[in-house]
């Protein structure tokens, strides 16, 4: 597949989508009109309406829970090209993974070390 044929199809995969993106929503709005009603704006959580303002700030302890979501998110992320991968590399592929978990193996017991992983 040359790279014009590449292309015209990405093109073609974007219209496609926007495509679809467009007619569902025209379908929405043709299914009919919403109502305003004054309760849809008011911040609420399973039914209460809230006493705390909507902007308030976070405690810093979830950042460290954050922290290490990014982290074994990343690992998701680079785990399917690897196993893509594995079958054409073989050996050099499988140790470099066993580095990488263990890079990321060794950040988790810093966290669990540092306390990032116990409930507050």
């Amino acid at each position: 597949m040359s790279a014009l044929e590449q292309y015209s199809l990405l093109l073609g995969l974007v219209i496609g989508t926007g495509g679809v993106v467009l007619s569902l929503y025209g379908l929405a709005r043709a299914m009919g009109p919403t109502r305003r009603e004054p309760g849809k704006d008011v911040p609420a959580s399973s039914g209460v309406l809230s006493r705390n303002p909507v902007w308030g700030r976070y405690h810093a302890r979830y950042y460290g829970y954050a922290l290490l979501f990014l982290a074994f998110d990343m690992e998701m992320a680079f785990m399917y090209p690897w196993a893509v991968a594995y079958k054409e590399v073989g050996l050099v592929a499988l140790l470099d993974m066993g580095v990488f978990l263990a890079i990321l193996f060794l950040g988790l017991l810093y966290g669990w070390s540092q306390g990032a992983l116990r409930r507050q």
